[in-house]
């Protein structure tokens, strides 16, 4: 088995060799395809696949991108990689490990990130550190709407309700007006004081990837005719379902057009047949959807005298700690001074 690296689209016969690979995957998504290739608005720059070869069959997947001195393949709210599941995962796995150190070449940071149902010995038998994070609340959408709906917690139900008794009406996008108008909504939600967003996409970027409607759908949340609040969502056939993007407008919050986007999404993808719904992190938001949390697994490897992005997280982690475990003396000792403490 060899690696292979692509930096764009494959050829037409690597590429059925690809989809036929994603057949046999047990959960994939759209950027272990070849579409990740298309996309407009991944992380980072200068975008990359290292495949698995045996016999000219794809065996397997790792999708990635550059940030300066930093090789990425993923974030911590998804993982790129994905297996064949009726071959040696641990030869797979040996394998794209090599096309990705070959990838990096003398970058000084390298993460990959992985559910935590698919641990990578070979990353860790090259010095890769293993975090586990918090990972994403996941639904399995093979059972249904209905049961689904009746695991969201109780206010998740009343929010849906209530946007739908007041008049929010949600529908896909399919008009280049229903673009410019949920562009303009993006544009307000990132200029909102209440998020801080890094980065930012350009229409013809947004665009061009909510026109990618193989593998992403564009939901968009009404109100007297105005778009109020919008959803994209990104999938693979068969496969994962995403939350990948939601903007909203300030002043139309309060009749909870979020809740019915999700909800909505969800409806259409049981619809579909797709199989899981990752909801793209774990705050408390998402926990009231139900489903269970699926931690997401960080391996690491760093390449700084004394590592010294590892030595900043572990500090960073280590005073996190301490100022929980110290804020409460220190707000005794503040009151003390103050004379404001209660017997």
């Amino acid at each position: 088995m060899k690696f292979q690296i692509l930096h764009e689209f494959p050829s037409a016969d690597l590429e059925r060799s690809w989809r036929d690979c994603l057949t046999r995957v047990e959960m994939p998504s759209h950027y272990d395809a070849p579409e990740y290739f298309l996309e407009t608005l991944r992380s980072g720059d200068r975008a990359f696949a290292v495949l698995a070869v045996e016999d000219n069959r794809v065996r397997g997947v790792l999708t990635g991108f550059h940030l300066g001195g930093h090789v990425m393949s993923g974030l911590p709210s998804r993982p790129q990689i994905c297996v064949d599941a009726l071959e040696d995962s641990e030869t797979i796995l040996e394998t794209l490990a090599q096309g990705l150190l070959a990838e990096a070449d003398s970058a000084e940071l390298i993460s990959v990130y992985t559910w935590v149902s698919r641990e990578l010995p070979p990353f860790s038998a090259r010095g890769f550190r293993t975090r586990q994070l918090p990972g994403n609340v996941v639904l399995d959408l093979t059972l249904g709407p209905d049961a689904l709906f009746k695991q969201f917690t109780k206010d998740r139900r009343r929010n849906i309700r209530y946007a739908e008794k007041h008049g929010v009406e949600v529908g896909e996008a399919t008009t280049a007006q229903d673009i410019v108008d949920a562009y303009a909504v993006y544009s307000a939600w990132r200029g909102t004081e209440r998020k801080q967003v890094l980065g930012s996409w350009s229409f013809e970027s947004f665009e061009k990837a909510v026109r990618l409607r193989n593998n992403r759908r564009l939901f968009l949340a009404r109100f007297e005719g105005k778009v109020i609040a919008i959803n994209i969502f990104r999938f693979f056939p068969g496969g994962l379902f995403e939350s990948a993007a939601n903007s909203s407008l300030d002043e139309f919050m309060h009749l909870k057009p979020n809740d019915l986007l999700q909800w909505k999404g969800i409806e259409w993808a049981c619809g579909q047949g797709l199989r899981r719904h990752s909801l793209g992190g774990s705050h408390g938001f998402l926990l009231r959807f139900g489903g269970t949390v699926v931690p997401i697994l960080r391996y690491r490897l760093d390449r700084t005298w004394l590592r010294r992005h590892d030595l900043r997280e572990t500090v960073q982690r280590v005073g996190g700690r301490l100022y929980h475990k110290l804020q409460p003396l220190v707000e005794k000792g503040l009151n003390k001074l103050g004379g404001t403490e209660k017997n």
